[in-house]
């Protein structure tokens, strides 16, 4: 009988190789730790498994997995020739991805939409930046693929983040609760339900939610500084910097073995956190720098992971730094490097530079391109904070509030609130404690 995968697609490897294969993917598709070892093992049982090299470079480029990407990469192609149709089709779209060119994988979920690692690639979720650059190119992939899931509850979860994406967030919190409740573990579908209480602004209950999940169902979640990381957002909406000032000692310092999400979720918290009003003490960034390397800040693997590298060297005032990144973005293969990720390297030397209203106008002029650097609108708001910060150290302060006040018609923030009142003139400021 030959191997299948859990939804059974055929496996060319040996019994005890396509195990751990599939248990590293199911990992993979829960958040859950140990994905990698997994997966890892697969080549161990089987050194000719082509899926499971391909895999272990998917992990290593996009997650910052400890893997030999270059190996990986090389053993997969050489391998893939003793596969199927449908695993040269894998291994083919995982490989051109990582070479820049995204494609592949489109048309293989085309083909193959049951093929779940590769559809989890596609759509930036917690685990991967995504494919696409356009989100309707995202969603369509998604919606594609309905009939071919029905009701599995991975699947659901998936849609629930695209559907929170779209604003319709009684539909995401309707379908992630569902997945939840087959299966409580279930991090994608968790991570829609916190992305639609943080969106409508049900800061209080979604904190709540939040903290239970994280020490109950998913305890055993590989990617918990991001949820800590939500959760700390909610605080920060409310005004609580206490609560983010325990959050970030007790769960989100970068010593904490979070390799790159000490970058994404570690340093942008403190960034974010930074720039509120009435922030006082709040940890530097130099330990970040260390723990993630000059070669993720300076020549990160992704567009999304340039966008927190470029705003963490802002934050370190790293000057050369910022230079280093603009120039490798600028000769990158990759359009969107080359198209967003250097523009905003260049806009954010102006603000080092202290040219304010010049980075304000360029970050202004960039803006519609954002979505392209991959990631969720949650995160993506990082440079949109950087853009309100510029104006005000510009004393364009009708601009600053504009913004804010497009913020807080999407939902509550007791912090936007308080940042917006800091835009008025002396005596003018409302905000009741």
């Amino acid at each position: 009988m030959h191997c299948r995968d859990r939804y059974g697609l055929r496996l060319t490897t040996s019994d005890v190789a396509a195990e751990s294969y599939n248990r590293g993917v199911g990992d993979l598709l829960r958040l859950r730790a140990g994905s990698v070892e997994a997966i890892a093992a697969s080549v161990v049982h089987d050194p000719t498994f082509a899926l499971g090299h391909a895999a272990l470079a998917l992990l290593g480029h996009d997650l910052c997995a400890p893997v030999d990407v270059q190996g990986r990469m090389r053993d997969a192609e050489r391998h893939a020739g003793r596969a199927t149709e449908r695993e040269r089709s894998h291994v083919h779209a995982i490989l051109s991805h990582l070479r820049g060119d995204s494609a592949p994988v489109v048309r293989h979920l085309e083909a193959y939409p049951v093929d779940a690692l590769l559809l989890s690639a596609a759509v930036p979720t917690i685990a991967f930046a995504g494919v696409t650059e356009v989100p309707q190119q995202a969603w369509d992939i998604v919606e594609h693929a309905a009939p071919a899931y029905g009701d599995d509850w991975w699947y659901a979860g998936l849609l629930a983040f695209i559907r929170q994406e779209q604003g319709r967030f009684d539909e995401a919190m309707d379908l992630s609760c569902r997945s939840l409740a087959i299966e409580p573990s279930a991090g994608h579908s968790a991570h829609a339900r916190a992305h639609a209480h943080y969106e409508t602004g049900d800061h209080l209950a979604g904190l709540a939610w939040m903290d239970g999940w994280v020490t109950g169902d998913g305890a055993s979640i590989d990617s918990i500084s991001h949820f800590s990381w939500h959760a700390a957002l909610h605080e920060l909406s409310l005004g609580d910097l206490d609560a983010v000032r325990r959050r970030y000692d007790t769960q989100l310092r970068p010593e904490h073995g979070l390799g790159c999400r000490a970058l994404v979720d570690s340093g942008s918290l403190l960034i974010r956190w930074s720039m509120t009003p009435d922030a006082e003490d709040v940890p530097d960034l130099d330990r970040v720098a260390q723990v993630v390397g000059r070669d993720v800040l300076e020549r990160p693997a992704t567009p999304f992971l340039a966008m927190h590298s470029a705003v963490t060297l802002l934050a370190l005032g790293d000057g050369p730094g910022l230079e280093r990144l603009g120039r490798f973005a600028a000769e990158h293969a990759h359009a969107t490097h080359r198209e967003v990720v250097a523009p905003l390297v260049a806009a954010l030397r102006e603000l080092h530079a202290g040219r304010y209203a010049a980075a304000a106008a360029s970050l202004a002029a960039l803006s519609p391109a954002v979505p392209r650097l991959g990631g969720s609108d949650a995160q993506r708001e990082l440079v949109e904070e950087v853009r309100i910060a510029a104006l005000v150290r510009a004393d364009r302060l009708d601009e600053a509030r504009e913004l804010l006040d497009r913020r807080l018609d999407r939902r509550t923030s007791r912090r936007d609130e308080r940042w917006r009142d800091s835009c008025l003139p002396a005596g003018q400021g409302q905000v009741q404690a």
